[in-house]
């Protein structure tokens, strides 16, 4: 059933044309197409990339869409200023002219055309609309001024109408227009693949050598250079381990020289970007998941390692402690070394706990389907 006609993307993602398709990162596309099931049209306004496409790249598959190109901006260095102050009003321009057009306003935050969106969107109380707050929502997090800012505006009901703004986390005294929500990846029928998985675990999964995977961007706010030091700790002390890297990114040429250093070779290795399907086979046959990240919302490769059963080891940000119900399924990092270490080296002498614990993340993640988002896509338009 098609509910809404015309329906406007405002995001800060790079986007990418390849032969008339759109295409941009795989986990944001592979939603928004979710999205798209329920509306006529979609018209996304988002700066362009001219970078080829990558394995992690995938194309909006809606029948009636339109890309509208607007640079980017950012705020990091008095250049930036100066030069997004330049570009605002031809941005503003864009904006408000697509907006009068469209029947539903959808944001991506936080990011700087996200933020450029919040402001224009308080000119059109009556147009039904919806935030899509991807980061931390936390009220006690340290973030960047642009964050808080968007946050400010979202949640002020008196100048943002007509909306659901849709964080992760249940946090307290939050205004009404603010809804907690969730994200997904795989489908209601891979789970009987996960279910198999799972039903091996107890006999073949938890011994040694043990196996350490890592999926993420290599930038400084995932943390993956602590990740390599924290498996390259472990066997030091003579535990049998692996650590593979999945993704790309500023960091790579720091933990390359770190292995060269520290003669990692024979146990990290870096695989660079790759494609949904190496994955998801990354996730199946390793044990354990680090991600020993600066800032997440919902970390949606948590909730996938944990679809297959592979244990999180992640940081205590947003609502990962709620995700994880306290350590009951996956392991909260300290970031002191010695002392994530200890606390792994212990849980890996305990293999009924490491069993109970793959299995009770594989039955929470399993939940959180994209039958069950798309169902709570339908309902806010």
């Amino acid at each position: 059933m098609k509910i809404k006609p015309h329906f406007l993307i405002v995001s800060h993602a790079a986007h990418k044309i390849n032969e008339g398709s759109v295409y941009a990162y795989a986990p944001y596309i592979k939603e928004i197409n979710l999205w798209g099931n329920h509306v006529n049209k979609i018209t996304i306004i988002a700066p362009r990339s001219k970078n080829s496409l990558s394995p992690i790249d995938a194309n909006y598959t809606h029948e009636n869409i339109q890309f509208v190109a607007i640079p980017s901006i950012g705020f990091t260095s008095l250049p930036t200023v100066l030069f997004s102050i330049l570009k605002l009003p031809y941005i503003f321009i864009i904006l408000l002219w697509y907006t009068l057009k469209c029947d539903h306003i959808h944001l991506r935050c936080p990011g700087n055309i996200g933020m450029a969106g919040c402001l224009v969107q308080i000119l059109f109380p009556k147009k039904s609309k919806t935030a899509k707050y991807a980061g931390n929502w936390d009220p006690q997090a340290e973030q960047p001024w642009t964050y808080k800012l968007q946050r400010s505006i979202l949640s002020n009901t008196f100048w943002t109408k007509n909306m659901k703004v849709l964080v992760y986390g249940s946090w307290p005294n939050q205004t009404k227009n603010i809804l907690a929500f969730f994200t997904a990846t795989y489908a209601t029928d891979e789970s009987s693949e996960g279910i198999s998985v799972i039903q091996k675990l107890e006999d073949r999964s938890f011994n040694s050598p043990w196996r350490f995977v890592f999926v993420g961007s290599l930038t400084k706010g995932k943390r993956p250079l602590y990740a390599a030091q924290l498996v390259c700790n472990l066997v030091q002390e003579n535990i049998d381990c692996t650590l593979r890297f999945y993704g790309d990114g500023e960091e790579r040429d720091a933990l390359e020289a770190f292995i060269k250093e520290n003669d990692c070779q024979s146990y990290i290795t870096l695989l660079g970007n790759q494609g949904a399907s190496e994955v998801k086979k990354a996730f199946q046959e390793s044990q354990f998941q680090l991600l020993p990240s600066k800032s997440e919302g919902w970390p949606k490769v948590v909730a996938e390692a944990m679809f297959w059963g592979c244990i999180p080891m992640v940081t205590p940000i947003s609502c990962v402690p709620w995700m994880l119900d306290n350590e009951k399924r996956g392991v909260l990092l300290s970031l002191e070394l010695e002392t994530d270490s200890a606390k792994i080296q212990t849980l890996l002498t305990q293999k009924e706990t490491l069993v109970h614990m793959s299995k009770t993340a594989a039955k929470w993640s399993r939940k959180y389907t994209l039958e069950t988002f798309e169902k709570e896509i339908a309902k806010l338009l």
